[in-house]
């Protein structure tokens, strides 16, 4: 069973920056701290265990922590022939592949009797002395060859109904940078296009009429000015008429001149059904087409591109004439 302590992990802060206020500082914050997870280790039929020799010993299922696996080794004999299974031992180890794993540990043996009296050996309680443990390779190990004496623990509330609890309790050691937190407020993308298309839909004011065919177009002189050279030209050019309040258009349908309405206000091309009926039998293409001819009337060259580019996209076998 392994139990995840992410809440209580330690950490460290380092923090780097200017105390300057000048529009080029910045600053930094480097985080140092534990990933701990736990993992409870039941041995039943100690007394079976006994006379493995030295050096020989039983393993815990492997758990993960902070990304790496771990695993509990406890000798009953030992781990040092030299001291004559005088002793157990109790190690961890690291069961995964990994090179300089930097961690804190921690071995308990559960006092069986309820009286909450562990045997603790804490690696976290000394890490400002001596600094995390750090395992070289798979099958590095951390732990006391002197555990505990063994004739103390057979005699001891550690040990009941011939089995022991260990626990042990993992702190890998991680860092991270932390960025400042940076506030951001959701801005909308333009809508000008709209704003200036109310403007038309609603003939707020208008100060010029276009008489084309039998239709009539009202309009702004400024907006039309802006977007077109030869709309400048007519309203305030030299030769202009700038008291000018209504135009004769000839050479041009009406719903073509509604459509080039439509993209000197809005900025984008207008969808067929909207420009000529939805009961017109006028294609996409040849609305196209005469609005490119319009365009290059009227000198609105991102309008010709729009239109040429529709076309290109229009091109078809069937579309192409013989």
């Amino acid at each position: 069973m392994v139990i995840y302590d992410a809440g209580d992990a330690a950490s460290i802060t380092v923090t780097d920056h200017k105390r300057a206020m000048s529009p080029d500082s910045s600053c930094s914050k480097s985080v140092i701290e534990t990933v701990n997870g736990s993992h409870h280790f039941e041995i039943k039929g100690y007394s079976l265990a006994k006379g493995m020799g030295a050096g020989k010993y039983i393993s815990s299922d492997t758990f993960t922590v902070g990304g790496y696996d771990w695993a509990i080794y406890f000798y009953p004999d030992g781990k040092n022939p030299e001291d004559s299974s005088t002793y157990v031992s109790v190690f961890i180890a690291l069961a995964s592949d990994g090179t300089d794993v930097r961690a804190l540990f921690e071995l308990t043996l559960v006092d069986q009797s309820g009286g909450g009296k562990d045997k603790v050996h804490s690696h976290f309680d000394r890490a400002l002395e001596s600094g995390p443990y750090t395992l070289k390779y798979k099958g590095s190990m951390w732990g006391y060859k002197r555990f505990y004496k063994r004739n103390s623990l057979e005699t001891s509330d550690y040990l009941k109904n011939d089995c022991l609890l260990l626990k042990c309790t993992v702190g890998v050691v991680r860092s991270r940078m932390e960025k400042p937190k940076q506030y951001r407020i959701s801005v909308p993308p333009s809508d000008m296009g709209k704003s200036f298309k109310e403007l038309l839909d609603n003939e707020i004011g208008c100060d010029i009429v276009f008489a084309v065919g039998d239709e009539r177009f009202k309009a702004h002189k400024l907006v039309l000015a802006a977007r077109s050279p030869v709309f400048r030209a007519q309203f305030f050019g030299l030769v202009g008429n700038p008291n000018e309040d209504t135009v004769i258009v000839k050479d041009v349908e009406p719903s073509i001149f509604k459509a080039m309405l439509f993209y000197i206000y809005s900025d984008s091309l207008p969808d067929v059904h909207e420009i000529m009926g939805s009961n017109s039998s006028c294609s996409f293409a040849i609305m196209v087409q005469h609005l490119l001819a319009a365009a290059d009337r009227y000198g609105l060259d991102r309008l010709k591109l729009l239109c040429e580019s529709k076309l290109c996209d229009e091109i078809t076998v069937e579309t192409v004439p013989t």
